[in-house]
């Protein structure tokens, strides 16, 4: 299976999952599910029940190149004219500490005040380990308390505002997209190295997660610890 082939078996197993009235999907950014947005948009899937929100975003305007937003919104939203209503974004123009606040209230109002429990969260993986925006050396890896916070990455730099891990792992369904080579090692050290989320973070995924497949573009030892890849 190829990059393109696993990002679009990933888009039509989360459409699979997006059955229920008032169904709930966090989506990630980056260069990898662009494909993948591209099939959902153009899959014969009835968006009005759908609603859409973010895993993260970059402390950009929504314009901006960088922005997951315009991403998204450009290669899904529109083309697959997802009602403006279904839509809760990240305010990444705001001051990333005030964007991460007016997320989580929003979450809060529309999840009533509990937990986020979102019906599929579609994850990615960096070549360094990181899912979300929870990079290696990032101390809200161990949080499953919190919701929403702002990150800031030396490495990059860059402010940015994420879903915090114990939102990601009370989802009833977690699709990880990690094509590419350059995910080799990391993938290889996530799913048989030992258990180091701080260095790893995308193993909070791969070891706690309650239902998380894996869409990859090479045979992997994913499936030896029970998930399923493709």
């Amino acid at each position: 299976m190829n990059p393109m082939e696993a990002a679009e078996a990933c888009g039509a197993h989360i459409l699979s999952l997006l059955t229920a009235p008032n169904a709930t999907l966090a989506l990630s950014g980056g260069t990898t599910p662009k494909p993948m947005f591209e099939y959902m948009a153009r899959a014969a899937f009835d968006w009005s029940h759908v609603h859409i929100f973010w895993v993260d975003e970059r402390a950009v305007p929504p314009d901006h190149e960088q922005s997951n937003y315009r991403l998204i919104e450009e290669h899904l939203i529109r083309p697959a004219r997802i009602p403006p209503r279904n839509v809760h974004r990240i305010y990444g123009e705001l001051e990333p500490e005030q964007a991460a606040r007016r997320y989580e209230s929003d979450l809060r109002d529309h999840f009533d005040g509990g937990l986020p429990r979102f019906d599929v969260i579609h994850l990615g993986m960096g070549a360094d380990g990181h899912t979300a925006s929870l990079f290696p050396g990032e101390p809200l890896v161990d949080d499953r308390e919190g919701l929403v916070a702002a990150v800031y990455v030396p490495k990059i730099p860059q402010w940015r505002i994420t879903l915090l891990p114990g939102v990601l792992l009370a989802a009833h369904h977690i699709a990880v997209l990690a094509a590419g080579g350059d995910k080799k090692s990391a993938l290889q050290h996530v799913f048989e190295g030992p258990y180091a989320p701080s260095q790893y973070p995308a193993q909070i995924i791969a070891h706690h997660a309650r239902q998380a497949t894996w869409f990859l573009d090479s045979p992997n030892p994913a499936a030896t610890i029970g998930s399923v890849s493709y």
